[in-house]
């Protein structure tokens, strides 16, 4: 399994009229999250569209357990639970300040070859990155 993690301050602008982050944020935090979960496995996307392959979300789930205020900072735990093949689920963990767990979520993403928009297997870089936490 791999973890990684993210901070995150809520902003204003992503606040509701009741002050809670408005429930649409969320799937922008998975997508910061995820970003900077790959670049410290030392991938990042630039990289892997460069490389030819896209990476577009199938699915999106979330689970809201209590309200992000604005000026909280989020702390992100993101895991990757299976080796990826065609398919990558990501799965997340959003705790406050007060290390409450307030939200879960988890995205299930694809490989898609940019020429020809069919499902493809991980490239062999990002595969490589993953040997140690999947064998």
């Amino acid at each position: 399994m791999y973890r990684s993690e993210t901070k995150i301050r809520v902003r204003y602008g992503e606040t509701d009229q009741m002050g809670y982050v408005y429930y649409g944020n969320y799937a922008m935090y998975y997508e910061v999250a995820r970003v900077e979960s790959l670049r410290q496995l030392g991938i990042t996307y630039k990289e892997l569209e460069d490389g030819g392959v896209m990476m577009p979300v199938l699915e999106n789930k979330s689970k809201y357990l209590s309200p992000a205020l604005y000026d909280d900072e989020l702390r992100i735990v993101t895991t990757i639970q299976e080796k990826p093949g065609v398919r990558i689920l990501f799965h997340y963990d959003i705790f406050n300040e007060s290390n409450k767990l307030i939200h879960q979520g988890e995205t299930l993403l694809a490989f898609v070859n940019k020429t020809n928009g069919k499902p493809c297997r991980p490239p062999e870089q990002f595969q490589r990155v993953l040997i140690p936490f999947f064998g």
